[in-house]
């Protein structure tokens, strides 16, 4: 049986990460910031996404808490708010990977016995 504390959880990790998280412009953004802070024409050069767009990905991770800002005069400047986020990023990754050469291998296995 799962308990509620599991749930309440899970119901808030899927309404302040996983939306935030589903976009692949937003996750390049926050690998982007791991390597060091970046104003929003940085990342947008770096990554190649207009400069409006980039801006509606920053406030929906600034909105999650996955990004914070620091003014300086004009220039606001984006920061990573937690490390951990790219390691559970490259987690997932590491799984991802794992199980595409899983699949590869059972369709070459089958292909193998079908010569």
């Amino acid at each position: 049986m799962i308990n509620q504390t599991l749930q309440q959880e899970i119901t808030q990790l899927e309404a302040n990460f996983c939306a935030a998280l589903s976009d692949p412009s937003r996750l390049l953004i926050l690998y982007a910031l791991s390597d060091g802070p970046r104003n929003v024409t940085e990342l947008s050069v770096e990554l190649g996404i207009n400069q409006p767009t980039t801006s509606r990905h920053l406030k929906i991770l600034r909105e999650r808490g996955l990004v914070y800002t620091i003014r300086a005069g004009t220039t606001i400047t984006y920061h990573l708010s937690d490390s951990r986020l790219i390691q559970a990023l490259d987690l997932m990754r590491s799984i991802m990977r794992d199980r595409l050469a899983y699949q590869s291998n059972l369709i070459n296995e089958t292909i193998q016995e079908n010569v």
